[in-house]
């Protein structure tokens, strides 16, 4: 006969909120081999209020939800093996204060992989090549890129993960790992190549296909090539993750062609970041998000992601035109010492390119500034165009420098949307949340460490956008549905044991653009897979996350999971 499972850990006197949207009610919190039973209020354990030797978590006047699922993230490197995470005297305060940032306000699954950058797959003899390019777009040093999605799940290091990870395959990673930074379409053996091994990866567990359409080598592709992919991923069930082509003056366009990515292929679509930036864009949410709407209506599994706030942030390679980036890092770096390339490039900033989304064209230098540069650590937080004025140069020109002083490895924030956008795709019904948040020393964009929190706190209880059950449905039980991530987001008998304990009445985002990285407050205690990761607002030091992907079973601490 099988006997219970001893309780170790008892949360109780909270009021309950499952993630499903369902109104709270009372409830205590039973977990034992790294899952939840739901107890009647005051239902204790063993012979008293806590069981003898159980640890308990006093939740009274606080809030229980599930873990937060961070559905857009670029952390994949964080604690990947090969990268120059921790690297050099004093560095190590500063990664592990970037790998506690989404943990300490709630977020204990991330999903990575996005906008067309995952760690893997590539061919061997590509590898070298990719490793160039991952730098530059993770920006933490050198990066090990993986040949497939097993390899990327032994190189993660469970002992530096704070949360569970699991990720999608990134097209651009894809294209590169295949055939290189031509922009061409793929010959017919070489998009068979790239279907091939996105088939791989996904049959071992990574959790959708992601593209960014914005980024070389993946805006050198066409639709048909995106829908020979997506078909892939439709055959497993899983996501067409997309970074439209175009985020900002033609927008509507970029997003029929997602829409017809989908129908086409049958895959599941997810608008990355949904958002309508620069001036020209403003307002368009008015008509994007009842476009989707009908969409879903007539049968198109079409979702989103949004983060709250107006400023974007991204690597800034990504505000030059998409042909300087052909061929790769190396060829990118040694076009921008010439001064011909240089005059191009202003022209096209000035005249724009079909097919480009031109960022600074769209708004100007003034709304750019620098995040990470880690060889000119002065310029960061200041914006490019008052930086050009003090340099006594022309902005291109800092800027081309800028990249080659860094080899490429510089991050920017871009000031960029209009709130009442912003409000109207987070109180979408198709809308969950995701941080897309860049971790990189520096200053970096405080969505990293205040997304979820200035949800709860600023938009929902403040603005009154969102109740509190809806915004945690969007954080939680959503998210999970649209990633297959099996046992996590609803907290229902044998569930898995990730949560959070929150004062609805106090929480809130406290990171600024001034200082990023400032934990939120209101976060009272997180469980990351039966373990207190957090307790009194605190890290405890126990890193109980996975390195990769979902699947039912859990054992906390270090096991590989795959999405099915």
């Amino acid at each position: 006969m099988n006997r219970p499972r001893p309780v170790e850990l008892l949360v109780r006197g909270g009021l309950l909120v499952d993630g499903t949207g369902a109104p709270a009610r009372p409830a205590d919190l039973a977990v034992a081999d790294g899952r939840v039973t739901v107890l009647a209020p005051g239902g204790g354990v063993g012979g008293g209020p806590g069981g003898r030797g159980v640890s308990v978590i006093d939740a009274r006047g606080l809030v229980v939800t599930p873990g937060f699922i961070d559905v857009h993230t670029h952390s994949d490197a964080l604690a990947a093996v090969g990268a120059a995470v921790g690297a050099g005297a004093g560095d190590e305060d500063v990664w592990e204060e970037l790998r506690l940032a989404p943990l300490l306000q709630g977020v204990t699954t991330e999903i990575g992989g996005n906008c067309g950058s995952s760690l893997f797959p590539c061919r061997p003899e590509r590898l070298p090549e990719l490793a160039e390019h991952l730098r530059v777009t993770f920006g933490i040093g050198p990066v090990r890129p993986a040949e497939d999605f097993a390899a990327f799940a032994a190189g993660q290091r469970p002992e530096l993960r704070r949360n569970h990870l699991a990720s999608l395959v990134g097209h651009g990673t894809l294209r590169a790992g295949v055939m290189g930074f031509a922009d061409r379409p793929p010959r017919p053996d070489e998009l068979a190549a790239m279907c091939e091994l996105l088939d791989r990866a996904l049959t071992q567990g990574a959790a959708g296909l992601s593209s960014g359409l914005i980024y070389p080598p993946g805006t050198y592709a066409d639709t048909a090539e995106l829908v020979a992919l997506a078909t892939v991923a439709a055959r497993h069930g899983k996501p067409y993750v997309t970074h439209l082509r175009d985020e900002m003056s033609q927008v509507e366009a970029a997003l029929e062609e997602a829409l017809e990515i989908a129908e086409r292929s049958g895959a599941p679509l997810q608008i990355s970041h949904h958002k309508t930036a620069g001036r020209h864009a403003w307002g368009a949410t008015l008509r994007t998000l009842p476009r989707l709407e009908q969409a879903r209506a007539a049968g198109i599994d079409v979702r989103c992601d949004v983060y709250p706030y107006t400023a974007g942030s991204t690597v800034l390679s990504a505000m030059l035109p998409p042909w300087t980036a052909e061929g790769g890092v190396a060829e990118l770096l040694e076009r921008l010492c010439r001064p011909e390339v240089r005059a191009r490039i202003r022209a096209d900033i000035a005249g724009g390119v079909a097919g480009w989304e031109n960022t600074v064209g769209n708004g100007g230098w003034d709304l750019v500034s620098v995040a990470a540069a880690p060889t000119r650590r002065a310029a960061e937080g200041h914006r490019i165009a008052d930086l050009a004025a003090a340099s006594g140069a022309d902005p291109v020109d800092y800027v081309c420098e800028l990249l080659l002083d860094a080899r490429g490895e510089v991050t920017v924030i871009s000031h960029s949307m209009h709130e009442d956008d912003v409000r109207r795709v987070l109180a979408s019904p198709l809308a969950m949340i995701g941080s897309d948040g860049v971790p990189r020393p520096g200053r970096p964009h405080p969505r990293w460490a205040g997304s979820f929190a200035r949800v709860l706190g600023h938009y929902g209880r403040d603005e009154g956008l969102l109740p509190l059950e809806l915004a945690v449905h969007k954080m939680t039980g959503l998210p999970a549905s649209r990633f297959r991530l099996t046992g996590r987001g609803v907290i229902r008998d044998g569930a898995v044991a990730d949560l959070v304990v929150l004062d609805p009445d106090t929480v809130r985002d406290a990171a600024t653009f001034e200082r990023p990285l400032l934990p939120p407050v209101g976060v009272a205690a997180v469980v990351v897979g039966g373990r207190v990761a957090v307790r009194d607002g605190r890290p405890t030091g126990t890193r109980a996350g996975v390195r990769a992907g979902v699947r039912a079973g859990v054992r906390a601490g270090g096991e590989v999971l795959r999405v099915r």
